[in-house]
């Protein structure tokens, strides 16, 4: 769909530079940023990981939205590969950091995280501490997110949603219930049916919408019918 797509680099406070890609709008300004962050590098995640390259490639047409997308320390595509090694979750917080400091150096407006599995950890156990919108969490596995660190999203002004699928590898939501319960102000999304891969189109399209339901809700409904569906 029409965008303006630009190869870009980050660079982090440890010295490194990471390899990604914005995607505005083609015809008018953006009305928010989604700061994505992408599965889990050691298990093929990447900034090309289907519901990442699916957001920007739609998202910038149907909902007037920036996408930023860029691939973790040690992390390949087609785009490039990120210097460094992977950090499980800890140094990331310095890949955050440079893709934070690249959206307000490029004034673009209304950064939100939204990070899918792997990302939801660096944006919970190190997004509290950056200026954003909210966080979006597709299937957050909360395995390297410590209940203190958890909890210190407690008392956040900003949209905090969950988005949770009937049958995640890691966490269903009778847990995830649970363990959000130490974030009043989360709101949970449980998708029936929904897997942590969300394979297929219906699944794909949900996600979507539901980050844009947060986002961007004057956008829906986002099309649905006549014409071959929106790609990739």
């Amino acid at each position: 769909m029409p965008a303006t797509r630009t190869d870009i680099e980050l660079h982090t406070e440890d010295g490194l530079t990471l390899v990604g890609e914005l995607a505005v709008p083609k015809d008018r300004a953006p009305v928010a940023t989604l700061l994505t962050l992408h599965p889990l590098p050691t298990a093929g995640g990447f900034m090309d990981s289907h519901i990442i390259r699916k957001a920007a490639a739609r998202l910038p047409a149907l909902a007037h939205l920036a996408v930023l997308r860029f691939n973790f320390r040690s992390a390949s595509s087609p785009r490039g590969r990120s210097e460094g090694e992977f950090g499980d979750g800890e140094t990331e917080q310095f890949d955050l950091a440079a893709a934070v400091a690249f959206v307000a150096a490029q004034g673009l407006p209304t950064p939100w995280l939204v990070g899918w599995s792997f990302g939801t950890e660096v944006a919970l156990k190190h997004g509290r501490q950056h200026e954003v919108a909210g966080l979006i969490l597709l299937s957050p596995p909360l395995r390297r997110t410590s209940d203190d660190e958890l909890a210190r999203w407690a008392g956040t002004p900003h949209p905090f949603v969950a988005v949770v699928p009937e049958f995640d590898d890691f966490l269903r939501p009778a847990e995830a219930r649970e363990k959000f319960a130490a974030v009043p102000e989360a709101t949970l999304v449980e998708v029936e049916g929904g897997k942590h891969l969300w394979v297929g189109e219906s699944q794909t399209r949900r996600v979507l919408d539901e980050i844009v339901r947060v986002v961007n809700p004057d956008a829906l409904p986002s099309p649905r019918c006549g014409g071959p569906e929106p790609g990739p």
